[in-house]
């Protein structure tokens, strides 16, 4: 039986007296792959926001790996990689191989050396994400894709049993977004890494997800990909408060 990792129950969350997220309940199982999905201004980001423990949903309760919310400390489980744009400035003097090992910082320690093992940790996880090559390139030589396979291999060094991304392909060219969600695809599958993503891609990924939920405001669906592929576009339209078509296209395998 699978486990169940994230467990949302009624949760709603309010800002300024505005309802931003009302009765949001919701289980994420060990090993899935979410593509949370849903018009701008949704709640998407709020409900990461809330998971992460960053901010207190108004009422209801939030679960991670059992535990409750407030009580969870075993943070180091959780990967977290947000919009690349809006969180990191590409003029950073490091190297690839310096902001992977970054990661471990919490477990390390911000003021001790890094061992050996950290170092082959570091290089493991650009190794998953196909960036180990580029180990001693500067961050900011790197196109947008480039640098979301290194902040995700930042994310998988302390090794992670969930990851959590916020639209992470944010200043990425379009013709580069299929590879990349390949690249999430194959960690999910060959590696057993839980993902809870928030995209606007939406026919890439609900091809490749395990799970879908269309959130705005209320979830309105949540479930197996097949069974969110059987929906009506017109059901999906009245979700997103616009016309959606869906067109399902398989993105292509990673390249080793």
């Amino acid at each position: 039986m699978t486990k169940t990792i994230i467990q949302l129950d009624d949760v709603s969350f309010s800002y300024d007296h505005s309802i931003v997220l009302e009765h949001i309940s919701l289980q994420v199982g060990e090993g899935e792959f979410w593509a949370l999905i849903g018009p701008n201004g949704s709640g998407k980001s709020t409900l990461l926001t809330i998971i992460l423990g960053l901010l207190k949903p108004s009422s209801g309760s939030v679960k991670l790996f059992g535990e409750n919310l407030e009580s969870f400390k075993d943070r180091e489980r959780i990967g977290f990689v947000s919009q690349k744009s809006n969180s990191f400035n590409s003029g950073f003097p490091a190297t690839v191989f310096e902001v992977v090992r970054s990661g471990l910082t919490s477990k390390v320690g911000l003021l001790k050396r890094y061992s050996k093992k950290d170092e082959q940790k570091a290089l493991e996880s650009l190794r998953i994400v196909g960036m180990d090559s580029f180990a001693t390139q500067s961050i900011g030589q790197l196109s947008g894709g480039q640098q979301q396979r290194v902040f995700i291999a930042r994310a998988l060094v302390g090794e992670p049993d969930l990851l959590i991304m916020d639209e992470p392909t944010v200043g990425i060219d379009q013709q580069n977004v299929a590879s990349f969600y390949s690249m999430l695809n194959k960690l999910n599958r060959e590696h057993g890494i839980a993902i809870v993503l928030v995209t606007h891609e939406i026919d890439l990924v609900t091809d490749l997800a395990t799970h879908v939920a269309c959130l705005n405001r209320t979830m309105h669906f949540h479930g197996v990909q097949s069974d969110y592929n059987k929906m009506d576009e017109v059901d999906i339209s009245k979700w997103y408060g616009h016309p959606v078509r869906r067109v399902h296209q398989h993105a292509p395998e990673v390249q080793e």
